[in-house]
C-alpha cells in the first residue's frame, strides 16, 4: 500500500511530506460539475456508487489519501431533523432544535440502519482503491452539528447556540450527549466498513472562549475520541479559527490535530506537543493567488514542521470553488518534491 500519509498519522519517517486537500472533491473540478448537473449534492450522498466516483475523481492530482465524499449533517435525517441544501444559502433545517421537548424527540440510531448507504460507499471505495490509497472517513464534531440544528442553518454568531447552551446548560447537555453518541457509532462503523482514519470536523468551534470550550463542548468530544482511539487507526482532530483552543484540542483527544492557517505551524506544533501529529495549514485561499506566491507559502509550511516526522501537508480549511486545478497540482507536486531529509537539514542548519 501506498502509506505515506498513514506512517505521517503514526509519527513514522516518510520520504516526502504527505499531502491531501479538505473538499479535494467538489465544485472546483469540471467532472464533479458535470456530474451535480445531473444529481444533486444529497443524492451524490445518498448514492453510492456516486460517492464512489467523486471521491475518486481528484486522486488524478496525486493526493496521498482519498476522502469519503459525504456531508457532516447526513445524521441529521436519521435523528428526525431532516434538512435540505437551498439554493444559494447552504443547508436549511426544517425544524429547527430549540427547547427540551425537541431535543428529547431526536433519535440515536444505529449507523447501518440510517446510514448504510455511507458505508456501503465506503466499502465500495475500499474495494476500488484495493490498498493503492488510504481511505479517511470523517463525522462532524457535536458542537458544529448542534449550531446547524439550533440556528436552522449557517449562521455569523452563533447566537441562539450560545443561549441554548448558557441558559439551559441541561438540556444543552443532553443534545451534545446525542450527538456525541451518533457520531461516535457512526465513525466507528465507517472504520468497521474499511475507513482507515477518520476525521472529526469542528467547522464552528472556533467562535466559543476557552471556558465554554471546556465546560460545554470538551467532554463530549472526548467521549468520541478516546473511543475511537482505540480503533487502532489515526483519529483527526480538525477545527478552525481555534488558535485559542489549541491545548484545548491536544487535551480532548485525537492522534493529528489539525491546525488553520492563523497560526505558524511551528509554534502550533510546540502548544499541541510533537508527541502528537499535525494536519495543515497552507490558507486555501493561497491556491487561487499567484503560483509564485503559493509555492513561497507552501514552502514556509513546510520549513515550519521542519523535516519532523508527523507533518500532513494541508489546506486550514476547504479548497474554494474558484481554485484552479493546475493550482491544486502545483502545491502537490511542489511538495512532493522537497524529500523530509533535506526539509531536516535545512531546519537544522538554519538553527541558532
Amino acid at each position: 500500500m501506498h502509506d505515506r500519509f498513514l506512517r505521517a498519522c503514526r509519527r513514522e519517517p516518510t520520504d516526502v511530506t504527505p499531502v491531501w486537500f479538505m473538499r479535494q472533491a467538489g465544485r472546483y473540478m469540471a467532472e464533479y460539475r458535470a456530474l451535480r448537473q445531473k444529481h444533486t449534492l444529497l443524492d451524490i450522498c445518498r448514492t453510492p456508487e456516486l460517492a464512489l466516483e467523486v471521491t475518486l475523481q481528484p486522486l488524478r492530482l496525486g493526493m496521498d489519501a482519498a476522502i469519503l465524499f459525504a456531508d457532516i449533517l447526513l445524521p441529521l435525517e436519521p435523528m428526525g431533523a431532516p434538512f435540505e441544501f437551498a439554493k444559494g444559502e447552504g443547508p436549511v433545517i426544517h425544524e429547527p432544535v430549540r427547547d427540551r421537548a425537541a431535543i428529547e424527540r431526536l433519535r440515536v440510531f444505529e449507523p447501518e440502519e440510517g446510514l448504510g448507504h455511507v458505508l456501503e460507499a465506503v466499502r465500495l471505495i475500499r474495494r476500488e482503491l484495493d490498498g493503492k490509497t488510504p481511505l479517511i472517513g470523517f463525522a462532524g464534531a457535536p458542537f458544529t452539528i448542534a449550531s446547524y440544528l439550533i440556528e436552522g442553518g449557517k449562521s455569523s454568531d452563533y447566537r441562539l447556540t450560545k443561549q441554548l447552551m448558557w441558559s439551559d446548560p441541561a438540556s444543552w447537555s443532553l443534545l451534545m450527549s446525542k450527538i456525541s453518541e451518533v457520531v461516535r457509532l457512526f465513525l466507528h462503523a465507517q472504520v468497521k466498513a474499511g475507513a482507515q482514519a477518520v476525521q472529526l470536523f469542528d467547522s464552528w468551534v472556533g467562535s466559543l472562549s476557552i471556558q465554554d470550550y471546556r465546560e460545554h463542548v470538551a467532554p463530549h468530544v472526548q467521549y468520541i475520541l478516546r473511543d475511537l482511539e482505540t480503533t487502532g487507526v489515526p483519529v483527526i482532530h480538525f477545527g478552525t479559527n481555534t488558535a485559542s483552543l489549541l491545548e484545548e484540542q491536544r487535551a480532548a483527544g485525537g492522534t493529528v490535530i489539525g491546525v488553520d492557517w492563523r497560526t505558524p505551524l511551528g509554534k502550533a506544533w510546540e502548544r499541541i506537543g510533537h508527541d502528537r501529529a499535525v494536519q495543515g495549514n497552507l490558507d486555501p485561499l493561497l491556491l487561487c493567488a499567484p503560483r509564485e506566491v503559493a509555492e513561497q507559502r507552501a514552502r514556509a509550511v513546510l520549513a515550519e514542521a521542519a523535516g519532523r516526522p508527523g507533518h500532513i501537508f494541508n489546506l486550514g480549511h476547504g479548497i474554494i470553488p474558484e481554485t484552479p486545478v493546475d493550482n491544486v497540482k502545483a502545491i502537490i507536486d511542489l511538495v512532493h518534491s522537497l524529500p523530509v531529509a533535506e526539509l531536516r537539514a535545512a531546519a537544522a542548519g538554519s538553527a541558532p
